[in-house]
């Protein structure tokens, strides 16, 4: 037994409550919450290093084995989850420090993001359905706080639509637990895929297989009730934005991954089918709704929709490839998008507006963050050699294969109007010439500017570096893909007793 599956919940619980027994001191709360992402990190990165083989890296707490009592597993899927989280963590607690006003940093903002890494991480990690649904529970409730901290009048409007869509959510996903409990006895994931792979009631688990998918297809941002994203992203500061953006769509996105590859096998030809309708309906919608903003979060926003649907587009073909597709487009779009998101932020600490045509003239007056904006959205949209296209292209070729040429074509036809919108936020933002009543806001030293741009910097080094170094990161996606597809490792780490 190990006890490195259950530190991503506890450093980030025990650096909320430090934050809190501190609140008075606003730059400690600020130390402690970039100490606590960078420790983060670093056990993420030594949980992969510890799965990278194949090993299963379970925890039984309290000494109760499985089923009895509560798992934790981290596979080679968790694990680079876990990095990522720790990864976003460090940048947006650096960011935070200049983008967030005395106010919000001492109304919580700290404690509160560590209490939502608490529930990201424990979701990435724990063994079965409840302590998933507690999870979720967990970081709805900080994101709910972080959305609306500040008060503003359309923070109020989005947290409400984004609490309301996401208790939906919940209920659907409670009352989906209840009856799996009821037919099989047990929530532990690890028994479960063993119950209903061998259990006779094929329409009763397809039924509740069904809730599953709409729940987390709801806290994904999943077609057709995804619009609680769009109206509740774009209206926090940007620090918020980012972690929300890189963070909370996905946790649903991996939740659904694991149960549909673990637990609800048992009806493939229908469910993932289900799963690939949604898949394209979900990017077709997003990237329309984007064609029509000129907003930047805004388009940023609806953005998140149209790449949710890449990302679960593998778990719809449902084949060795197309797995090992979505999890190099999960890691790409974490970080791509949390990047562009901390870019808009800084274009609106310069110029004060998110609104396209007002701003203009950027490509000369900040060269440098151009370029970090024009590097994220090419990614974003595919282009070759960055991350994008190495993503998009494992998924082409996956569905290729399986001979689904109409998401293929959809695929293609979203990553060209992915384009448009990209070009079209350069073309305004950046390339066109500076309205002459544009101010200029930048309070900022040359130190502080630097340190502001580093978690971009950062962000766009490693976009870079998965397409450069996308010979190993493909290996170790198809090795996460294996696991995934032949779930007997798991289920035999669990219930075998573990490491």
């Amino acid at each position: 037994m190990i006890l490195l599956p259950v530190l991503p919940i506890i450093i980030p619980l025990a650096g909320a409550i430090l934050c809190m027994l501190f609140r008075r001191n606003l730059a400690l709360q600020r130390d402690l919450a970039l100490s606590v992402s960078t420790l983060l990190l670093i056990v993420a990165v030594g949980l992969m290093a510890y799965t990278r083989d194949g090993t299963i890296a379970v925890l039984h707490v309290g000494g109760w084995e499985a089923p009895l009592g509560i798992t934790l597993a981290v596979d080679m899927l968790s694990s680079v989850m876990l990095v990522l989280a720790g990864l976003l963590a460090v940048a947006v607690s650096v960011y935070a420090c200049f983008d967030l006003d005395t106010p919000r940093v001492k109304f919580g903002f700290f404690p509160l993001m560590l209490i939502l890494l608490m529930g990201v991480n424990g979701a990435f990690v724990t063994g079965d359905l409840f302590n998933l649904y507690v999870c979720f529970e967990v970081l709805l409730t900080a994101s709910f706080i972080l959305l609306a901290l500040g008060g503003e009048r359309p923070q109020l409007e989005g947290s409400i639509k984004y609490v309301a869509l996401n208790l939906l959510s919940s209920a659907l996903f409670l009352a989906g637990v209840g009856i799996l409990y009821g037919m099989a006895g047990t929530l532990n994931m690890a028994e479960l895929a063993v119950v209903v792979q061998q259990g006779e009631r094929g329409g009763l688990v397809t039924m509740v297989a069904v809730m599953f998918m709409m729940a987390f297809g709801i806290k994904a941002g999943m077609f057709p009730l995804y619009f609680w994203l769009p109206a509740s992203y774009p209206t926090p500061p940007a620090a918020v934005s980012a972690l929300f953006s890189g963070l909370l769509t996905k946790v649903g996105v991996y939740s659904l991954i694991r149960v549909f590859t673990l637990i609800f096998c048992t009806d493939p030809e229908f469910l993932h089918t289900l799963i690939l309708i949604g898949a394209g309906l979900t990017m077709l919608s997003g990237v329309l709704a984007a064609a029509s903003h000129y907003e930047m979060r805004k388009i940023l926003s609806v953005h998140i929709v149209s790449q949710i649907g890449y990302i679960v587009m593998g778990l719809g073909l449902f084949t060795h490839l197309a797995l090992a597709g979505t999890i190099i487009y999960l890691a790409h779009n974490i970080i791509v998008k949390t990047n562009l998101f901390l870019v808009a932020g800084a274009v609106n600490r310069l110029k004060g507006t998110y609104d396209l045509h007002k701003l203009g003239g950027l490509y000369k007056e900040r060269p440098g963050l151009s370029i970090l904006f024009l590097i994220s959205a090419m990614s974003l949209a595919g282009v070759p050699p960055l991350s994008g296209f190495f993503a998009k292209l494992t998924l082409i070729i996956a569905g290729l294969q399986q001979e689904a040429w109409l998401i293929v074509a959809v695929a293609l036809i979203v990553s060209l109007l992915t384009l448009y919108s990209m070009t079209k936020i350069w073309a305004y933002v950046f390339w066109k010439p500076a309205p002459n009543e544009l101010p200029d806001l930048n309070p900022m030293t040359p130190a502080a500017w630097f340190i502001f741009l580093l978690p971009m910097v950062g962000f766009t080094v490693i976009t870079i570096g998965i397409g450069i170094f996308a010979g190993p990161v493909f290996d170790y996606a198809q090795s996460a893909a294996g696991q995934l597809m032949d779930p007997s490792g798991y289920i035999n780490a669990v219930l075998g007793g573990g490491e």
